[in-house]
Order: structure tokens, then sequence, then C-alpha cells
């Protein structure tokens, strides 16, 4: 893994649209000890740079510059929080290969045919 950069820090929490508080709410950390990751006063361990990038939405590589691509390298999804979607990946990830591939196309096919204005 690359060196912390603290200015990848900032532009994710920024395309966010929060502030450091935020940030560090969602990364349960106090507010100065986040923003002394922001302002490159400390540098995060291995462990806690994956954490950032889980709860902000990203990959530990965009943090450490190992990529541009500031894109999430996996989800992190809680029970707690989304039972219903937490219930159809533990359904998929226990399900043989011929399920799996059933419920990506009824996926596909779903999302062929959606349109965000139904939600509405």
């Amino acid at each position: 893994m690359g060196e912390f950069l603290p200015e990848r820090l900032i532009s994710v929490r920024q395309k966010l649209g929060i502030r450091p508080a935020e940030a560090s709410r969602r990364c349960n950390l106090s507010k100065m000890g986040y923003g002394r990751y922001e302002n490159g006063e400390r540098t995060p361990s291995h462990q806690v740079i994956e954490y950032l990038a889980q709860r902000l939405g990203t990959s530990a590589e965009y943090l450490t510059g190992e990529t541009d691509d500031p894109s999430p390298a996996c989800f992190v999804i809680n029970r707690k929080d989304d039972e219903e979607l937490y219930t159809f990946v533990e359904e998929y990830m226990n399900a043989d290969k011929k399920r799996r591939q059933r419920l990506l196309s009824y996926f596909r096919a779903l999302n062929l045919t959606f349109d965000p204005k139904d939600e509405k």
C-alpha cells in the first residue's frame, strides 16, 4: 500500500458535499482526530485507511495514490442499516451458480426497465 495522501481524503469529503465534522461522525472519529488526518498531522494505519475508505465510499488505493479512480473497491452492507439489501446479498452469496445466474438475469431485466421517475 502506498503512502496516505491527505488531499485525497479532503477531495472525497468535498465530493460528498459534507463538512469535516460530518466526515468525522461517519467515521466514528473525534473531530480533532479526523482533522489531523486531513491536515497531514497524523498518518492513519493501513486498517484505518481501509475503514475511512469504506465509510466515505472510496477505496484505500485511491487514498494512498495507487489509483486515480475514487470509486469504491468494495461495499460494506450492514444488516442494521438495510436489512432487505443485506438479505438479498446474503442469499446471492450462498446460492449455487445456477441460482446466481437467475438472480443476475432478474437484476439486469429490472435494471433495463428502471425509470427513476417511477420512484417519485
